[in-house]
């Protein structure tokens, strides 16, 4: 049994991690999804090809970039945050977020084939990946989540309907 400050603690140290977790699950799938049918296109379906076929070494180097590339971005947002332009730093901030998150999920996914082969990578990746669903399962057995989920449901229902336009 933890003791009730151990839980506390637990909590709190949890929090941020569940915080990743979520926009994970919120944010991952849902945008390399979209990355995958921007693939269709015939330029991006011969790089994606080209990077299912790196070797492991290349496809870190590969998933890798688009968090290098969004450095100067992020450098950029702070530059404006303090030239008082903190509407467009936050703006620029949350679309670098998303569209490096995006990247960085289709990017994984091509090159996951090849990362799993380097042992040290598999060794975190595995273990972290299995744990990271517990607690996914956990969180999407809440009632909070539930609640969430089911109000997310009715929102697109009644958009849903909003936006249909009716047939005379």
């Amino acid at each position: 049994m933890l003791t009730p400050i151990k839980k506390i603690l637990r909590s709190i140290l949890l929090a941020p991690v569940l915080l990743v977790l979520l926009f994970e699950e919120w944010g991952w799938e849902p945008l390399a999804r979209y990355f995958t049918r921007l693939a269709k296109l015939p330029l991006l379906a011969k790089l994606e090809s080209d990077i299912k076929g790196l070797p492991p070494w290349a496809a870190i180097l590969v998933f890798g970039v688009p968090v290098i590339a969004l450095i100067p971005v992020k450098l950029l947002a702070l530059y404006l945050f303090g030239q008082g332009h903190v509407t467009l730093g936050l703006i620029l901030v949350i679309g670098a977020k998303i569209t490096g998150t995006a990247v960085a999920a289709r990017m994984f996914q091509l090159t996951e084939p090849a990362l799993m082969r380097l042992a040290w990578f598999a060794r975190i990746y595995i273990p972290w990946k299995a744990w990271k669903d517990r607690v996914l399962t956990q969180v999407r057995q809440s009632a909070p989540w539930r609640a969430v989920r089911e109000t997310k449901t009715r929102i697109k229902i009644m958009l849903g309907k909003l936006w249909t336009i009716p047939k005379r």
